[in-house]
């Protein structure tokens, strides 16, 4: 059964690089044509559109049916910083589509230089080498200005995927700094079953199952809350909404 498991999960892999690159194609030809050119933030209206019928496409026909809660908590006119858990390579391209409006995701500089889907990643993304300090200097000022478009900021703030046992891996501190400096909301969101799919021990091997996201109630940070208070009450919110949530789904009272 194992083996069985093994072989399937290799041809799946394969079965869905066949459904991304193709359906990224046919995705690029009007993207391309009709929005490629246009200024932010209409650009990235118009790419966030295009990528959710992209990904639910995608997603469904690679057996993984994204399920997604919470949307109400997103107010029009209000850009909000998003605070992703990452557990998968999925959770990036699942998180930003989900988010009910224009967004751009905080993603590292090497995937950009991807030949054709670099371009669409770089239109969808505030681009950051984390070798450099400058670099990161210049995406934070990027965010900021991304904030003041009116298009939310996706950011995944444990920084790398968690391979570890632990619900989260601890929080960086540069999304909570950029609330309080903005005065926007954080956004908390879970993300779940993408390590099911494409597991981060395994190489070329992918599962279908379904997965979801839930977006969680806003949080503004308190007058005189520090950015560590601000992170760690946040990290909690998202910790325990994570370990109760899938305690349920393991039970099966969900």
């Amino acid at each position: 059964m194992k083996v069985f498991r093994e072989i399937f999960g290799r041809i799946w892999a394969a079965w869905a690089m066949i459904a991304f690159i193709g359906t990224m194609l046919i995705f690029f030809i009007p993207f391309f044509l009709f929005s490629y050119f246009q200024p932010d933030p209409k650009k990235t209206h118009r790419f966030i559109a295009y990528s959710r019928v992209w990904m639910n496409v995608f997603l469904n026909l690679i057996g993984c049916p994204l399920k997604k809660t919470g949307l109400h908590h997103f107010k029009s006119g209000q850009a909000s910083i998003v605070v992703c858990n990452h557990n998968s390579f999925m959770d990036i391209p699942i998180s930003s589509p989900a988010i009910p409006s224009g967004n751009k995701t905080i993603a590292k500089i090497e995937m950009s230089r991807v030949p054709l889907f670099g371009i669409l990643y770089k239109t969808g993304s505030v681009l950051v080498d984390r070798k450099s300090d400058l670099s990161r200097k210049e995406s934070y000022v990027k965010m900021k200005q991304v904030l003041q478009m009116g298009l939310h900021m996706c950011i995944y703030p444990e920084g790398t995927r968690n391979k570890s046992a632990e619900p989260l891996k601890p929080f960086h501190a540069g999304a909570f700094r950029l609330a309080i400096e903005t005065k926007c909301p954080i956004v908390p969101a879970l993300i779940f079953n993408t390590r099911k799919v494409l597991p981060a021990t395994k190489a070329f091997y992918a599962m279908p199952h379904p997965i979801a996201i839930h977006f969680l109630q806003p949080y503004y940070a308190e007058p005189d809350e520090s950015v560590d208070a601000f992170k760690q009450r946040i990290f909690n919110v998202m910790s325990e909404y994570y370990t109760s949530t899938t305690a349920r789904r393991n039970t099966g009272s969900d």
